[in-house]
């Protein structure tokens, strides 16, 4: 897992100022050093320039990037940022095909898979990937993403030039690219935010190449298109056979999953999706004579004053340890108090370049950087509400009636923060409900669907495309800030195919949110692990830390010379600050509620000022 930048001119010889491009393309890669620790590397052509950094994982020794295969008199370079869960396959059949090997690395099957295969590559990985190809033999520099967009790659178009970087940040070390923020960037951040529209990057003029695309830039200009899209069809499997379908494909993908040459552990919260992962994890690490480490994340003060809803029903803690034992795992639970769930909301905007989840973010770079001491790569549950249906959304008609996104229904609440001359003039509204729409209109389905079934399909598709995102962007970011890769079975394309197809009465066996994945674990687990209520990641209901978000947005408020208060009306702010809130009604997701509201206000402001963003309003 790694890091890498570059850019790219077909107009000018980048050669003839090699020392100058050189410096640059490092200057974006070191930006980038918490992504890849162990090694960095360089490489520059007439056209292309591209700078990496690397976190090693499998075969250390070698794998060094960027990598270059010679053809002919000419040569072809890669820089890459993920891994491949189908290595032994593709060198199987590149071997086949006349191609040799120097290495144990997934770096150097990539590179040999788009020799061969060329922009078709894509479509033959398995795995999570960001990767650009400078390929002198056809005067272009090829880029892709995975499929559901675990790796990000951001770029910009800069007077005729393609620059590109795994994080925003890395953009802002090339001559010219600057942080401005438009309109319609302030409605991705206070109108549809923590969630951001697929290809957008907020910035002016920055982009993000969508999950599941490629893209070449050459003397033509820049042009993308998607190798991989969801697809609506008929099921023809009765719930049994599907039930041994997902089963399967969650066997092999975590066994898939588990290779690695650095210390591997998994996140066990004790509920459903997590305990799942663990237990195919542990089984797999028994028979390799080895023992699963494992990690669940709490925090001080929860054990006084949890407050149970219908989001949060029960804190994880018990659970989590439970499971450990029935498995055998090596547990450790880590904790974060008030402070630092304070402090680790700037961490995370840095981690981000933008604005997150707020504390939900923030604690996930806390609890990484822990498990970091000691492990490089961890598996996660994440991603399998979305797949299987296990929102609340998903089961609860008046969450979404096509009007709003289902996890956040509240708009008027947040535009009401807004200074009323921006209210009027942003658009804010009609912004998301743009967005929306277009989601809507795009949802794969089949002909003749009947509206219950087509409400599930636009659930479920706004649930991979948008929410899903959102937490695989988090997942990432929040982790590679410490060099920690976090690998995610459950978003494993085949797994989200079959299941968008699956009826919904199977996904929701008996009214069972998550039916279908509760029976294909069936014999993993205890059944009261099998049958737990669902309850998400975990978030502080400490007094303390609301009342030192409290304190910090009133020093905000209170100084108008901070920037965001050319945004927010501070009359309706401070109405914030003086609220008793209600932990159960969330505004974004099912965590984020007043606590959190104020927390993204503090991320918003740090934003502003870390990254000196100009406002073009």
């Amino acid at each position: 897992m790694c890091g890498f930048a570059g850019f790219c001119d077909y107009n000018e010889d980048l050669l003839e100022g090699r020392n100058l491009w050189l410096d640059r393309v490092r200057s974006m890669a070191r930006r980038l050093s918490h992504r890849g620790p162990d090694d960095a590397g360089a490489h520059l052509s007439a056209h292309c320039a591209l700078g990496h950094v690397r976190l090693a994982i499998l075969d250390p020794e070698h794998g060094a990037q960027p990598m270059t295969a010679t053809v002919g008199e000419h040569t072809v370079t890669l820089a890459y940022n993920g891994e491949l869960y189908n290595t032994d396959a593709l060198r199987e059949d590149l071997t086949a095909r006349g191609y040799a090997f120097e290495t144990r690395c997934d770096t150097e099957v990539l590179l040999k898979a788009y020799l061969c295969y060329g922009e078709d590559c894509a479509e033959k990985l398995n795995g999570i990937y960001a990767f650009a190809v400078d390929d002198t033999r056809t005067g272009k520099t090829f880029l892709c993403r995975d499929r559901f967009g675990v790796k990000p790659l951001f770029y910009t178009l800069r007077e005729g030039r393609l620059v590109f970087a795994s994080e925003i940040k890395g953009l802002f070390e090339y001559p010219g690219v600057t942080p401005v923020l438009d309109a319609g960037g302030v409605c991705e951040i206070l109108g549809l935010g923590p969630a951001r529209t697929p290809g957008c990057g907020v910035f002016r003029g920055i982009r993000e190449i969508k999950p599941g695309h490629c893209a070449v830039f050459d003397r033509e200009g820049f042009r993308d298109w998607a190798y991989f899209t969801l697809t609506a069809q008929p099921c023809t499997e009765d719930y049994e056979t599907a039930v041994e379908t997902v089963r399967d494909l969650l066997e092999d993908t975590v066994r898939r999953q588990l290779a690695s040459d650095a210390p591997l552990c998994t996140f066990l919260s004790g509920g459903l999706d997590s305990s799942v992962v663990t237990a195919l994890a542990a089984r797999e690490l028994d028979r390799r004579g080895e023992q699963l480490c494992t990690y669940s994340f709490e925090f001080v003060g929860n054990e006084e004053h949890f407050s149970p809803s219908s989001f949060q029903p029960e804190r994880d803690e018990s659970w989590a340890l439970r499971v450990s034992r029935e498995l055998g795992t090596r547990h450790t639970t880590l904790y974060c108090d008030s402070r630092q769930l304070l402090d680790s909301l700037y961490e995370a905007v840095i981690a981000k370049d933008l604005p997150g989840m707020a504390d939900i973010d923030g604690s996930l770079v806390h609890f990484c950087r822990l498990v970091k001491e000691h492990h490089t790569v961890a598996l996660c549950g994440e991603c399998a509400d979305e797949i299987f249906g296990g929102y609340p959304w998903f089961h609860r008609r008046e969450m979404f009636d096509g009007m709003h996104f289902p996890w956040s229904n509240n708009l008027e609440h947040r535009m009401s923060l807004l200074k009323p001359e921006l209210r009027e003039s942003l658009g804010m509204a009609e912004y998301a409900a743009n967005r929306l729409h277009e989601s809507l209109r795009e949802t794969p389905a089949l002909p003749g669907e009947t509206c219950d079934s087509l409400r599930m399909r636009h659930l479920s598709y706004l649930n991979l495309r948008w929410f899903m995102a959102t937490l695989l962007d988090r997942k990432d970011r929040c982790s590679m800030a410490s060099g920690l890769e976090v690998r995610v079975p459950y978003a494993d394309h085949r797994i989200a195919q079959y299941v968008y197809n699956a009826p919904w009465d199977y996904r929701c066996r008996d009214g069972r949110p998550k039916g279908l994945l509760r029976d294909a674990a069936r014999g993993l687990l205890p059944e009261e692990i099998l049958e737990r209520k669902k309850s998400p990641y975990p978030k502080t209901y400490d007094p303390a830390y609301e009342r030192l978000l409290k304190e910090q947005v009133g020093h905000i408020l209170r100084d108008r010379d901070q920037p965001i208060h050319k945004l927010l009306s501070r009359e309706a702010a401070q109405g914030l600050v003086e609220e008793t809130f209600d932990y159960g009604k969330p505004w974004f997701g099912q965590l984020m509620a007043g606590p959190q509201l104020l927390a993204y206000l503090l991320q918003i402001n740090y934003w502003l000022l870390k990254y000196n963003v100009y406002l073009a309003l």
